[in-house]
C-alpha cells in the first residue's frame, strides 16, 4: 500500500533576477536600439525625466577640456543671468524668424501653406514609393477587366524585395478566391501582363529570367541573340565568369563573348533595389579614443548616453500617499529605478571593456593592422572579472571611434595563429599583409591564391589556401582572373 510522505531538500542553483535580465537585454543593444528602448520607457513611465541642460559625464574629464580652446572656455564658464539668457533667446528667435522667411520667398508658391503654419524641410522631402505602388499604378492605367486587374494585383502582393516571384502560379491560384475559379491560364496571362510593366524583370521566377525579360534593352540584335543564348544553355560558365570556355562552346571569337558578358552584367538581377527604402543607416560610436600627451585616452561618446535621472518630487509624493491599489506604480518606481541603474552601470562597463581592448591593442592604434595582436574573450573577462558572456554582449554593435576609423569593438578580438618560428600573430595583421601584397602586385600578373599562400609561408606564416580565399573575400576583393582582366 503506497503512502505519501515529505522529504525536505536543499539544493544550489543559479537564478536570474528580473533586475539582471533587464541589465542585460539593455546591455547587448546597440546605441541606437538602446535610445530607442529609453525613449519608450520615458514615454511610459511618469517616474523617469530627461536631464535639463549639458552634462560633464563625457567620460573625458581634463582631457575635454584641454581640447577646448580658450574661447570655448570663456564661453562654457561664463554665467548667465536672466537678462543675458533672455537677450539670447531674442537673437535666436529673431535668427530663426529671418530663416523661416527666406526658406519660404524660396520654395514655390504652390508650396505654401494657406493658413499661419510654417513649411518646413520636411514638406519637401519626396516621398519614398514602393515596388507594389508603382507597378499598382501602371496597372491602373490600363483598360483591364475587374477580373484581370485582381490577378494582376495578387502576382504584384506576392513579389519579394528583389522583385521576384517565388510563390507558384499554383498557389496563387488558390489564394485567389474568384467565381468561377481561377484557370491557370489566367494567371499565366496576368503574370505576363505584369513582367511588360516598369522596372524591366520584375515578376520573374529566377535570376536566368529577369535578365531574359531586360535583354531588350540591348540595342545589337547580334549581342542579343548572343546574349539570349547564353543565359539560356550557359548561365553555369556566366556566373564562374569563364569567357574562353563560352566561346568554344558558341565559336565566337573571345573578345566577342567578353563583350557579351559585360552587356550582360550592365543588367539588373535585383530590379526591386531600386523601390527599396534609401535611408542611411549611419554608425554612431559609443566610445573616442584620442591619443593625449603621449597617452592613449578612452572616454564615452556623451551624444549616445541618454541623460535620464528619477523624478524625485513624483517619487516623493507616491511615498507619502501610498495604498495598496497603487500597486502598478510602485512597479513603475521600481522599473524606474532600475532603468537608471542599469543606464550607468551599462555604459560603465562598455568604457571599462574599450579600456582594457585599447591597453592590449595600442599597438594597431599605433602602426595599423599590421600590428594587431590576437586577443580573446576570455583575457579581457578575466582582467575585468565579468564572465566571457558580458565581453560578447559589450563588444557586438558596439563601435569605437579611432584615428584609423570606426571599428566594431570585435573587431579587435582574433584567434591566434602560429608562425614557423614559433610565434602567434592575428587573422587581422594577415588580412592587412594580404591587402598590401595585393595592392602591389603587377597589374598584368596579379596574384592567385595559391601564389599569396605560397609568399606567405615563405615570411614564416603558414595558412591554408582556403583561409587565404576566405580573407580575400572579407576585404571584397575579386579573384585573380577578374583582376586580371580588369588589367
Amino acid at each position: 500500500m503506497s503512502s505519501l510522505h515529505f522529504l525536505a531538500d536543499t539544493r544550489h542553483a543559479q537564478t536570474l533576477s528580473p533586475r539582471f535580465q533587464h541589465a542585460v537585454r539593455l546591455l547587448q543593444l546597440s546605441s541606437m536600439d538602446f535610445a530607442a528602448t529609453v525613449r519608450d520607457v520615458l514615454g511610459q513611465n511618469p517616474f523617469l525625466e530627461l536631464e535639463e541642460g549639458l552634462s560633464d559625464g563625457d567620460g573625458s574629464g581634463d582631457d575635454g577640456e584641454a581640447d577646448r580652446s580658450d574661447d570655448e572656455r570663456v564661453e562654457a564658464d561664463a554665467p548667465y543671468d536672466g537678462n543675458t539668457l533672455s537677450a539670447a533667446m531674442d537673437g535666436m528667435s529673431d535668427e530663426r524668424s529671418d530663416d523661416r522667411e527666406l526658406w519660404q520667398v524660396d520654395a514655390p508658391s504652390s508650396q505654401r501653406p494657406a493658413g499661419d503654419g510654417d513649411l518646413s524641410a520636411l514638406d519637401m522631402m519626396a516621398v519614398e514609393t514602393p515596388l507594389n505602388a508603382h507597378l499598382n499604378a501602371q496597372l491602373d492605367l490600363q483598360p483591364l477587366a475587374t477580373r484581370e486587374r485582381w490577378l494582376a494585383r495578387t502576382i504584384v502582393e506576392s513579389l519579394d524585395d528583389d522583385g521576384y516571384l517565388r510563390a507558384s502560379l499554383a498557389e496563387l491560384c488558390e489564394l485567389c478566391e474568384l467565381s468561377p475559379p481561377i484557370r491557370l491560364s489566367e494567371m499565366q496571362a496576368a503574370l505576363v501582363r505584369v513582367q511588360a510593366l516598369d522596372p524591366a524583370g520584375v515578376a520573374a521566377c529566377s535570376v536566368a529570367e529577369c535578365l531574359r525579360l531586360q535583354l531588350p534593352s540591348i540595342e545589337c540584335p547580334q549581342l542579343r541573340a548572343l546574349a539570349e543564348r547564353v543565359l539560356n544553355q550557359h548561365l553555369g560558365l556566366l556566373a564562374a565568369r569563364d569567357v574562353p570556355a563560352l566561346a568554344r562552346s558558341l565559336g565566337e571569337p573571345v573578345s566577342r563573348m567578353q563583350q557579351v558578358c559585360d552587356r550582360i552584367r550592365r543588367l539588373d538581377p535585383r530590379p526591386g533595389w531600386r523601390f527599396s527604402s534609401t535611408r542611411i543607416a549611419y554608425v554612431v560610436p559609443d566610445v573616442v579614443v584620442k591619443k593625449v600627451r603621449g597617452e592613449w585616452r578612452v572616454h564615452l561618446n556623451p551624444s549616445v548616453i541618454p541623460r535620464v535621472r528619477l523624478n524625485q518630487m513624483y517619487a516623493d509624493l507616491f511615498k507619502r500617499h501610498r495604498t495598496p491599489s497603487h500597486a502598478d506604480m510602485a512597479s513603475q518606481l521600481q522599473e524606474a529605478r532600475w532603468t537608471v541603474k542599469n543606464v550607468e552601470q551599462r555604459f560603465s562597463t562598455i568604457l571599462d571593456v574599450a579600456e582594457a581592448i585599447v591597453r592590449r591593442q595600442r599597438h594597431f592604434l599605433e602602426f595599423g593592422p599590421m600590428a594587431m595582436k590576437p586577443l580573446g574573450l576570455k583575457e579581457i573577462a578575466d582582467e575585468l572579472g565579468i564572465h566571457e558572456s558580458t565581453v560578447s554582449r559589450v563588444t557586438n554593435n558596439k563601435f569605437i571611434a579611432t584615428p584609423s576609423g570606426v571599428f566594431e569593438l570585435k573587431h579587435f578580438f582574433s584567434r591566434a595563429m602560429v608562425t614557423a618560428n614559433g610565434s602567434t600573430c592575428s587573422g587581422t595583421a594577415i588580412r592587412g599583409l594580404l591587402k598590401d601584397m595585393i595592392a602591389a602586385e603587377a597589374p598584368q600578373s596579379p596574384l592567385s591564391d595559391a601564389e599569396i599562400t605560397r609568399q606567405l609561408a615563405q615570411q614564416g606564416l603558414v595558412v591554408a589556401r582556403r583561409t587565404v580565399t576566405k580573407y580575400r573575400q572579407l576585404l571584397r576583393i575579386d579573384a585573380v582572373e577578374r583582376r586580371r582582366r580588369q588589367a
